[in-house]
């Protein structure tokens, strides 16, 4: 069965998450209290609906609480993005992912109970950081404040290198899951596999083993 999810909130971060949502062909239900807004949304989302998320009762009538994940991505409205999580929250809504404004609204985010908190400028600008300090790191996917994804061109350095040899998780405590080559995706792969040029490690580990092997490794 697909999953249904609702985004309050069709700024750019919401708006995204819709988007992506729905050319996943997931059943997504948008919402905000602009109808300009909405209007652009019409033809994108399953449903599009103008309605104040601060208000129980339109919350009660869009039938919230039979959706599988709502996303809360209002905008500068602090006030509003509590006050809609209290009541998704109350009314029992299975799983409620929250943008964060700053630290203190996640604070508050979290004693309220939402599942998740984001903080997409946050984080994406550790992401564009990350990328701009290294040339040989190609992405980069915060999976806790200490701990990444990271993806990593292979240089002239590590090319011609076995795993064994190179024994990463013993001399840095990382992982490499995955190697992807032209088309081909290697999954866990085997320790004898030798590393050719220009392939692209995708590495799992705490930000700062994998910070010391682009350091120790690829001198960045």
């Amino acid at each position: 069965m697909k999953k249904e999810f609702a985004v309050i909130g069709l700024g750019r971060f919401g708006g995204s998450i819709c988007r992506a949502l729905s050319e996943e062909g997931m059943e997504v239900m948008a919402i905000d209290n602009d109808e300009d807004r909405v209007n652009e949304f019409a033809n994108i989302a399953s449903h599009a609906v103008v309605g104040d998320t601060t208000d129980e009762a339109v919350l009660k009538s869009l039938g919230i609480r039979n959706f599988d994940h709502v996303i809360v991505a209002i905008g500068e409205n602090i006030q509003a993005s509590i006050l809609t999580t209290l009541i998704l929250k109350d009314l029992g809504v299975k799983n409620i992912t929250v943008k964060a404004q700053n630290d203190y609204h996640e604070k508050v985010l979290a004693k309220i109970g939402a599942d998740k908190i984001v903080h997409p400028e946050r984080d994406m600008g550790r992401r564009i950081a990350h990328n701009i300090i290294s040339n040989n790191v190609l992405d980069y996917l915060e999976l806790s404040d200490e701990h990444s994804i990271v993806e990593i061109a292979a240089d002239k350095k590590l090319a011609g290198n076995t795993l064994i040899n190179l024994d990463i998780r013993a001399n840095y405590g990382i992982n490499i899951v995955a190697i992807k080559r032209n088309k081909d995706i290697i999954v866990s792969p085997q320790a004898e596999e030798a590393i050719e040029l220009n392939d692209i490690l995708i590495v799992i580990g705490a930000d700062s083993d994998i910070d010391r092997f682009e350091r120790k490794v690829l001198n960045v």
